[in-house]
């Protein structure tokens, strides 16, 4: 029983340290230009994050103390935890694999079709109910305003590399057929039979993209992005929470029979 409480004491405190980089993740998420302005998104890795924490400190104590009980209550709670985390997984992997992105000859950014990611995440990024808020965090950001220390003529820009939401909200699409004049000022007549973006355009800071569907592509791009960075982090975190389970299982049970 010692050796078991022992060995369940280790494995608890490594799946303690296994909450950090899922609390991180979602803090890191919410921290991104563009994601911060969508709040939800911190939450789900947040509280299965802590919720780790605290199994991971009560299976610690019941292994110390030498608790069964506590220890019967941290396997149940940690499978479920496990299973939450794998569901989330699942659908960030399944909402996050259509790509609206598209090249456009001789430019070294690229633009973003909002009816090429998933419905179910343009439905909860870019509903009427959101996007209000949505546009102006975005606008708060200064996100369009910096591009004009980054690019001083028209050549720069277009050879740039910009962002999916710089190239979304900062700027008309290309198609639509206006000219150049600094990232978040562009002249001419609008072809708006092309896209109905170029109606959107304006020249107002306040304004430019940002009630585009190629901003909210560009959002949309941007948060599929990150999603799949931390991924690859939760992927990693899952494999040895599992592990840490499996043997924390085998542990129990043989004292159990010891």
């Amino acid at each position: 029983m010692a050796v078991s409480s022992n060995l369940t004491a280790i494995l608890n405190f490594v799946a303690l340290m296994c909450s950090i980089p899922i609390i991180s993740s979602g803090i890191w998420l919410a921290s991104k230009p563009g994601d911060d302005c969508i709040h939800w998104i911190r939450w789900p890795l947040l509280f299965i994050g802590i919720a780790f924490l605290v199994v991971a400190l009560t299976g610690f104590l019941g292994a110390y103390k030498k608790k069964e009980g506590l220890l019967g209550v941290y396997l149940v709670c940690m499978a479920m935890l496990i299973v939450m985390l794998l569901v989330l997984l699942v659908l960030a992997f399944v909402v996050t694999r259509p790509d609206g992105a598209y090249s456009i000859p001789q430019v070294g950014f690229r633009e973003y079709r909002l009816e090429g990611f998933s419905s179910w995440l343009r439905d909860q990024v870019t509903g009427n109910d959101n996007w209000g808020k949505i546009w102006a965090c975005l606008a708060d950001t200064q996100t369009c305003s910096k591009l004009a220390n980054r690019y001083f003529s028209a050549a720069d820009f277009f050879a740039g590399h910009l962002s999916s939401i710089e190239s979304g909200c900062c700027k008309p699409p290309i198609i639509c057929g206006l000219q150049y004049s600094s990232p978040t000022t562009w002249i001419g007549s609008s072809n708006v039979a092309a896209n109905a973006d170029c109606a959107l355009w304006n020249n107002d800071p306040r304004i430019l993209c940002y009630n585009c569907d190629s901003c909210k592509a560009g959002l949309l791009e941007n948060l599929r992005q990150e999603w799949r960075n931390v991924s690859i982090i939760l992927i990693i975190t899952l494999v040895v929470l599992i592990w840490v389970y499996l043997i924390a299982c085998s542990a129990y049970r043989n004292a159990k029979k010891g």
